[in-house]
């Protein structure tokens, strides 16, 4: 089996790869990790396979290591050493209780909390039985399932791949429900004016950002790799003594599940069209969240200001859509603005009080009870831990309060405005960070405040985890989560019939985690599809690189970096580590990858026909022959088949061109010529020669 990179060749029936790079001197729980055994029961069965490797040994050499990973790959192996006397003696520290209901369902990847919680087991054992493989993490820390299993099959538990459909539903549906019935549980007669919450959408590069620059004086699309929005961000702004809340979500089109978001929780759009670009295809998209979601919306023609603006043709294309203005006798409010210039910007504001006016008996909240919000973004941060941002969406939210956000919770120990500023109470609609949570929760939970402390930890101690956080419902088209197989059939079955781009991603928050997912469904090929062996969040670490040699992948991280000795592991086992900022060109990477994998296509054009008119030598897979053109031409490196009658006899190349004495390039129709060909049949005399050539022709991606 050869390497090439990032994409090695399956060994198909093994649950491992045996030509992983392997250092002079190895732990025998990396070991053991390799081989997916575990090591207490590994150190049993080295001596039986012939190995002089004791219980208490800690390391073997590379030529020892080779050995026990080529003999373990044999399957029949295997199952004599690993599947008989189940009813023996349990692994270490399996306990009696263990026996019963041992079988525990777990996603492809989870966090240690959640893997413990599984286990009904402390976090602390787990996390020590993970150490003791070698294997540093910690509780908020993500492990694969791989690991997990070894580590279930250490206490005693056979674990399960649960059903991706199951764990991670595409978008939280059930806690839009939720949230409904929540809000409209409130008391009508303690429901006060709240200040709305606007989504700005539209095209990329149609002006969002910029027009939500003018509004706060502020330059954010700086701080934006490639003057792009890559993140939902969430700001408070103040018009005639009132507030308003604006939500800036992404144009381009990798970002259309965290568009879908924002207009989840939003009062009223802002829809932007380009007056000298027109109608674009997130335009429509953006439209269809909108509507979707049964929000009122403002049309706002940006770039008036520019050579080739016409916002007559804006309005016509909007009106083709149903999307008629008031001034063209429909009921939606168009405006023409220069973000840019900050022309017409007040009275774009001034728009937007005046529909949230109309729209006032929806756009209420009771400040005095508990609160509730969603989560429009989460991240780990390094010093911080799990960090959230909540839009408020009733009630008020205080420092201090202990709160549940669909599998976390935690007490608020700190919230700060979107300048960064600390605050103390987070009234409704507006949006806050939050720091305190026990592990991070998902885009689009519902946070709930509960005020009484018993009833907040007695739920904690039930609360079992039903998702993975990090995971985004159903792998696109042509990427897909490497999932194993249980059985030597379903390996077989399993095994790629297509070639694979192995990638282990790391990135910054989940939205662009979420972000990546949509970019990467626009990459489709029958040929080639990429598998993500791994995901999370965070920097690249020691552990990725392992992960990524074992599985031949390569890691792309997203808005974060690798640590030094994470890189200089890397260097050592040959693993690419590659780091982008700017979402689209990490997608343009895996795109190149795939292509790379891609067959070229054969494209072939016949040259001519030439009769056999003499054999003069044969021999050795050469021969000499002597034909005459009948049509068109004959060069040298040309490409032939043999025919004779309607019979295909054979094929070969022609390698050398000859008239009377002389050596030629080609000889045309007409001409007798002396050919020396490779073939590995004999020509006869009266045989014909289609002449043609090959040309290989790069594929593409769709």
């Amino acid at each position: 089996m050869t390497n090439n990179g990032c994409h090695p060749e399956p060994v198909e029936g093994l649950h491992f790869e045996i030509c992983i790079l392997i250092s002079k001197i190895m732990n025998l729980t990396e070991l053991a990790r390799r081989v997916n055994i575990p090591t207490p029961r590994l150190k049993e069965i080295l001596p039986e396979l012939g190995f002089d490797i004791g219980m208490r040994a800690i390391k073997v050499d590379d030529r020892v290591a080779r050995a026990i990973i080529e003999k373990l790959s044999h399957s029949d192996i295997r199952a004599k050493f690993l599947n008989r006397d189940n009813a023996a003696e349990a692994p270490f520290e399996q306990t009696q209780e263990a026996v019963a209901g041992n079988t525990v369902e777990i996603p492809s990847s989870l966090t240690v909390r959640e893997f413990s919680a599984k286990l009904s087991l402390p976090v602390t054992r787990v996390i020590v039985a993970l150490m003791k493989q070698g294997v540093m993490a910690a509780q908020n820390q993500h492990i694969d399932f791989e690991t997990a299993a070894i580590i279930a099959g250490d206490f005693g538990k056979t674990v399960t791949r649960a059903e991706e459909s199951e764990l991670n539903p595409s978008l939280p549906l059930e806690d839009d429900t939720r949230l409904k019935t929540l809000l409209k549980e409130q008391d009508d007669t303690l429901l006060i004016p709240r200040p709305p919450v606007v989504v700005v959408m539209g095209h990329v590069d149609h002006g969002k950002t910029t027009l939500l620059d003018a509004i706060r004086k502020t330059n954010v699309t700086a701080e934006e790799h490639g003057g792009i929005t890559q993140h939902i961000g969430a700001y408070t702004i103040e018009q005639q003594s009132r507030h308003i809340t604006f939500i800036d979500t992404p144009g381009h089109e990798a970002f259309t599940a965290m568009r879908s978001r924002g207009a989840r929780v939003a009062d009223i759009a802002i829809l932007v069209v380009a007056a000298d670009d027109g109608v674009q295809p997130q335009t429509i998209e953006a439209l269809t969240h909108i509507q979707r979601a049964a929000l009122p919306f403002i049309v706002a023609i940006n770039k008036i200001d520019k050579t080739g603006a016409n916002p007559e043709r804006i309005k016509q294309d909007l009106a083709n859509l149903n999307v008629v203005g008031e001034d063209w006798g429909g009921k939606v409010p168009f405006i023409e603005i220069s973000a840019k210039k900050g022309t017409n910007m007040p009275e774009l504001l001034d728009l937007v009080l005046l529909v949230a006016d109309i729209e006032k008996d929806q756009i209420r909240a009771n400040p005095g009870r508990p609160a509730i919000g969603t989560i429009i973004e989460s991240h780990v941060d390094q010093g911080a831990g799990p960090v959230a941002t909540v839009l408020v969406q009733t009630g008020t939210l205080r420092t201090g309060d202990l709160v549940n956000v669909g599998d976390a919770y935690g007490k608020v120990k700190a919230m700060k405005d979107f300048k960064g500023m600390a605050v103390a109470v987070a009234p409704p609609s507006m949006p806050a960070r939050i720091l305190g949570l026990k592990s991070l929760p998902r885009v689009g939970d519902i946070l709930e405040v509960t005020d009484d402390p018993a009833q907040f930890k007695q739920k904690m101690r039930d609360t079992k985890p039903k998702k993975r956080p990090i995971r985004f419902g159903a792998p696109p088209p042509n990427v897909t989560m490497a999932k194993p197989a249980d059985s030597e059939e379903e390996k077989e079955e399993a095994a790629p019939s297509l070639p694979e781009v192995h990638l282990l991603i790391r990135a910054d928050v989940l939205g662009s985690l979420e972000a990546i997912h949509e970019a990467l469904q626009t990459l489709r090929h029958p040929e080639v599809e990429a598998t993500i062996i791994q995901q999370g969040l965070g920097p690249v670490t020691e552990a990725d690189v392992l992960s990524a040699e074992a599985s031949g992948a390569c890691i792309m991280g997203f808005n974060v970096s690798a640590s030094p000795a994470a890189l200089e592991l890397a260097k050592d086992k040959g693993v690419e580590v590659r780091t982008f900022t700017i979402i689209y060109e990490l997608v343009d990477e895996v795109k190149k990858l795939m292509e790379q994998l891609l067959s070229p296509h054969i494209r072939v054009t016949a040259k001519g026909d030439v009769e056999v008119i003499a054999i003069f030598r044969h021999d050795h897979g050469h021969a000499i022959i002597g034909g005459k053109v009948r049509k068109g031409k004959v060069g040298t490196g040309h490409m032939y088949r043999l025919k004779r009658g309607n019979a295909l006899k054979g094929s070969g190349k022609i390698t050398s061109v000859q008239i009377g004495k002389q050596v030629v390039q080609e000889a045309v129709e007409g001409q007798e010529c002396g050919l020396r060909v490779e073939t590995k049949c004999a020509p006869a005399v009266g045989d014909l020669m289609e002449i043609y050539t090959e040309e290989k022709l790069k594929q593409e991606m769709l």
